[in-house]
């Protein structure tokens, strides 16, 4: 069974209530498309089947308007050979032919109005239809986005992302570990501070200067 009973329903469709009571709304705009393109199928072969039907009864009236010519040619001979009684059938022959091609030309009208509420019809059921179909798209890439989301998410917090960080942490505990033999070849050094440098640079200049005193002690007492 169809979501929409006829042309009216699709027209007066309104797409947002039905996506938002439906529990999968991308297989509802796909069914909502395949039944309006569906629909416009038919209200186009009816709008076909109706012009065919019209040109079938113009031909039948431009027959009957031949036939009125015919009749009344036969009521003019007859009425000219004093035969009234013919020319009076002809008539009444004639003026059927006449009821006829009225008949038919009312149908016609009838028609004709058919034919404007189909375009009508089909002018709406088109705009309906590209409506359906920018909904479709968005609702497309709405979930292709969604999807993607959730494939970023598992990544981030799935078992490859885990085992790779786990691997790096195991990478960096190694390298803690050279580093950490690296300094300690260095204890138990003899290290000076900034002090003691500097204190043996005073006691430097101590020892320089005793020697050039010592040095002017020993010239004097040779001169």
């Amino acid at each position: 069974m169809g979501i929409f009973s006829r042309t009216r329903d699709i027209i007066a469709a309104n797409f947002t209530d039905l996506l938002d009571k439906a529990e999968d709304p991308a297989k509802m705009i796909r069914m909502i498309i395949l039944e309006m393109e569906e629909t416009l199928v038919e209200v186009r072969a009816s709008a076909a089947r109706t012009i065919a039907d019209q040109k079938e009864m113009r031909r039948h009236i431009a027959k009957l308007g031949a036939l009125q010519e015919s009749w009344t040619e036969k009521a003019e001979l007859a009425l000219s050979k004093g035969r009234e009684d013919l020319a009076k059938a002809a008539l009444v022959e004639r003026q059927k032919a006449v009821d006829m091609a009225e008949q038919l030309s009312s149908e016609i009208t009838v028609l004709d109005d058919a034919l404007k509420g189909a375009e009508e019809d089909i002018a709406k059921l088109q705009n309906k239809l590209r409506e359906a179909r920018t909904r479709q798209n968005s609702i497309v890439t709405r979930l292709e986005s969604a999807h993607n989301r959730v494939k970023l998410r598992e990544m981030y917090a799935g078992p490859k992302i885990a085992d790779a960080f786990s691997r790096f942490e195991i990478m960096e505990r190694r390298v803690d570990l050279a580093e950490g033999r690296a300094d300690a070849l260095g204890l138990g050094q003899p290290t000076k501070s900034l002090e003691e440098e500097i204190a043996e640079l005073r006691s430097s200049e101590k020892i320089d200067a005793e020697l050039a005193a010592l040095k002017a002690r020993v010239g004097s007492t040779k001169a």
